[in-house]
Formats: structure tokens, sequence, C-alpha cells
């Protein structure tokens, strides 16, 4: 009776070893893929720029707001952008042309009877997993020229202005292959499946290891 107990003991404390031994390789599987996703955020953030445009509230109204801003500011950048191929050249666009942005957005508010404030800044950022037609991008930081609406506190609008990205049906649409082929242009090839191929790797998102 006792020998019985004994092996069942042991079975009991093999299993649990094993469990344990099974649970640890997978915390060292996912923190692997965690900082493995957060290293090519890094290399990808030094490579683009993001354009965000946020709404007052989310409001109908605020958020119809938004995409009229949105609008005359991209008709404002596309001519500014004109012939700028490179990542510090428009930066350097935006910068010089902070005010110009601000003053297009005021323009469209008032236009539309609201006396909103506008706030235009070309910042480093921190943004969640953020889907772009067929291209995610992973959670980081990120350089971004940010235009906030009164209190900001609305859904956002965006898109990448560098490489351009702001394409129309953001609810459908696919990366055109001519941009897709300026993101091969800049990205490694890794890093670039990673945006286009990597959607369930890029959403792996470990709680307790912030």
């Amino acid at each position: 009776m006792e020998k019985r107990i004994q092996r069942r003991w042991d079975r009991f404390f093999i299993l649990s070893a094993a469990a344990v031994i099974c649970f640890l390789f997978w915390v060292i599987l996912c923190r692997s893929q965690t900082r493995a996703v957060e290293t090519m955020q890094q290399e990808i953030a030094k490579e683009i720029i993001r354009f965000h445009v946020l709404a007052n509230s989310d409001s109908e109204e605020d958020q119809a707001l938004k995409m009229k801003v949105k609008e005359e500011v991209l008709k404002l950048l596309k001519e500014e952008l004109d012939g700028i191929s490179d990542l510090d050249g428009t930066r350097k666009a935006i910068q010089s042309h902070l005010e110009d942005i601000k003053n297009t957005a005021e323009n469209v508010i008032r236009k539309e009877g609201y006396d909103y404030r506008v706030t235009v800044k070309l910042e480093p950022y921190e943004f969640p997993v953020k889907t772009y037609g067929d291209c995610t991008f992973p959670a980081g930081t990120y350089e971004a020229l940010r235009v906030c609406i009164g209190k900001a506190e609305g859904q956002n609008w965006w898109c990448v202005v560098f490489p351009n990205l702001c394409f129309a049906d953001t609810v459908h649409a696919v990366v055109p292959e001519k941009e897709k082929q300026e993101l091969k242009n800049i990205l490694t090839e890794e890093e670039y499946d990673c945006l286009f191929e990597g959607e369930k790797k890029i959403k792996i998102k470990w709680k307790f290891w912030k």
C-alpha cells in the first residue's frame, strides 16, 4: 500500500516538474518574441515619420471636422513635400512648415464654425499597435507629425507621411505597390516582412513584462 502511494507521489512530482519546465520554456519563448518585436519596431521607427490628426472628441461632428482638417493638411503636405525623397529632407520641410500646418487646420475649423485651438508638433510619441490597410505597425515610440484639435480626446486619423502611405481608404485599402516598393527601399527585408506578414507576432503583448 505504501509503495503504491509512493509511486503516485513520484508520478505527481514528475508531472509537476514537467509542467514547470514547459511553463518556463513558454515564458522564455514569449520574452524572446516580445524582445524581437521591440527591436524590430525600434529599427522601423528610425526610417519613418507618422502623421496623426486627433479630433476634439468622438462626437459625430468632431470626427467629421477631423477628416476635413486632415484633407486640407494633406494637400499642404503634398505640395510642400513634393520632390523630397529622403527622411531628413522630409523632417526639415515639416519643421519649417509647422506654422503653415497650424494655420491650415485653424482655417478649416473656423470655416466650419468652431473655435477649437490647434497644436501642431513633430515629436517622438508612444503608439499602440496600429494597422493601416494591410500594413501593421508594432507598438512603440515613433516620430510623428501630430495635429491636435481642441481637447484631442477623440479617435485619431493616421497615416505614414514618410514614406508616403497616406492613401484614402484606411478601412479596406491595401498599400499600393509603388508605396510598398518605397518601404522596401528603406527597410531591411526582415523589417518589411514584419510590417506585412508579422501581424500575429506584432500583437503579442505580455502585460506581465511591463
